[in-house]
C-alpha cells in the first residue's frame, strides 16, 4: 500500500510556533518518508465559524501558503491544495453524515473543548458541529493513511476511523483507508502560549508568529510569563511551568547551555531578563530565515496562487476517483 500523509491548517490568521512544533515540522520530514504529502488549506472548514467574515478567510489564505513554503515544504515533493476548490468533498460529507449520529458528534472531546472556547452556548454553527464529518471527508477522499496532526486532534482521527469501519461494512466494499495519527514526540505535541496558557492559539491572543518581525519577537519574549514567585534575581526560580525554559528546550540548538541556565535559575541568581534574551536570540535566529523566505515568496505572489492551482488539480483527481467508488459501492452510479 502506497503511503499517503494528508493534513492541512485552517486560513484564519498567520501560522505561529505551535503549527510548527505540532505539524509543521513533521510534514516537512514527512517528504521523504511518504509516497505522496498531501497538505490542505481548510478554508471550508474556516468558514464554519467565520462565515460573516469571509475577506478574513481569503487574506489568511494567502497567508497561510506564504507561511507553508517559507518553512520550507517543496512544492514539488508536496501537493498543497485549496479545501474549496475540491467538490468531491462537499459530497463525501453528506454521504458520511447519515452514518454518524448527533450523540456521537456532541461526545467529540475536541469539538466540546473548542465550542467552549469559542463561547458559542448555544448558538453552535450547523457548518461547526458536524466539521469532524467533514474532516473524515478530506482524509478519506484522498485514501490517506497517514495524518500528522498535534495531539489534541487524536479525537478526530478516530472518529473518521469510526466512518470507515461503517461505511466499509455496510457496503461490503473495503474502499475507505483508516488513518493512522502520526503525532509529535511526548510533551512537544502542543507549546505553550505566551501568557502561560497551556496553548499557543490565534483566538487566545497568546502566540508568536513565524511571520513576527525581530522587534516583535522581542516584546512578545520580554513579555512571557515565568515564575511569579521569583521576584528577586538573587531568589531561587522554578524551571517547571516556566514557559521561556518550555521554549528553549524546543528552540535552542545548544542544550547544554540551556541546562545550565536551569541549573542558576534554580539555585538563585539569574533573572529572568537575562533568560528572556537568550530566547530572543535563540528564536530570531531560527526565524530570521523564514522571514527572508517569506518576503521573497510575497514578492512573487503569482508563483505562490500556481503552487495552489496545480495542487488543486492533484487533488481533484485523487477526490474524484474515491467519490466514484464511493458511489459505485452504494449504487448511486444510477446513470453509469
Amino acid at each position: 500500500m502506497k503511503k499517503i500523509a494528508l493534513t492541512g491548517d485552517r486560513p484564519t490568521g498567520k501560522l505561529h510556533l505551535g503549527h510548527y512544533v505540532g505539524s509543521l515540522k513533521q510534514r516537512i520530514e514527512l517528504e521523504q518518508e511518504v509516497d505522496q504529502n498531501l497538505i490542505m488549506i481548510a478554508d471550508m472548514q474556516a468558514l464554519t465559524d467565520n462565515a460573516r467574515d469571509p475577506e478574513k478567510i481569503r487574506k489568511s489564505l494567502t497567508d497561510v501558503a506564504l507561511d507553508y513554503l517559507s518553512v520550507g515544504i517543496d512544492p514539488k515533493v508536496s501537493t498543497i491544495f485549496v479545501q474549496s476548490q475540491i467538490p468531491a468533498l462537499n459530497e463525501l460529507t453528506m454521504i458520511y453524515l447519515n452514518l454518524v449520529t448527533v450523540s456521537r458528534l456532541e461526545r467529540n472531546p475536541t469539538v466540546k473543548t473548542e465550542i467552549k472556547q469559542k463561547k458559542f452556548g448555544q448558538s453552535v454553527p450547523a457548518g461547526f458541529f458536524i466539521y469532524p464529518v467533514s474532516q473524515a471527508s478530506d482524509i478519506t477522499a484522498f485514501k490517506a493513511n497517514y495524518v500528522p496532526v498535534g495531539d489534541d486532534q487524536e479525537p478526530m482521527i478516530e472518529q473518521t476511523r469510526e466512518i470507515v469501519r461503517s461505511f466499509n461494512s455496510i457496503y461490503k466494499k473495503d474502499i475507505l483507508v483508516e488513518p493512522k495519527g502520526i503525532f509529535p514526540p511526548k510533551g512537544q505535541g502542543r507549546i505553550p502560549g505566551i501568557d502561560g496558557n497551556a496553548k499557543m492559539s490565534k483566538s487566545l491572543g497568546n502566540a508568536i508568529y513565524l511571520s513576527d518581525s525581530a522587534d516583535e519577537v522581542k516584546k512578545k519574549v520580554m513579555s512571557m510569563y515565568t515564575d511569579p514567585n521569583h521576584i528577586h534575581v538573587e531568589d531561587p526560580g522554578s524551571v517547571e511551568g516556566n514557559v521561556v525554559f518550555t521554549y528553549l528546550d524546543l528552540f535552542d540548538p545548544d542544550q547544554a547551555k540551556v541546562q545550565d541556565l536551569k541549573d542558576q535559575y534554580q539555585k538563585g541568581g539569574l533573572g529572568d531578563v537575562l533568560i528572556k534574551r537568550r530566547l530572543i536570540e535563540v528564536l530570531n535566529a531560527f526565524l530570521d530565515p523564514i522571514r527572508t523566505k517569506r518576503e521573497d515568496y510575497k514578492a512573487n505572489l503569482d508563483y505562490v496562487y500556481d503552487v495552489l492551482k496545480a495542487g488543486d488539480e492533484v487533488a481533484n483527481q485523487l477526490a474524484d476517483a474515491t467519490l466514484n467508488e464511493v458511489r459505485d459501492a452504494m449504487g448511486i452510479n444510477y446513470f453509469n
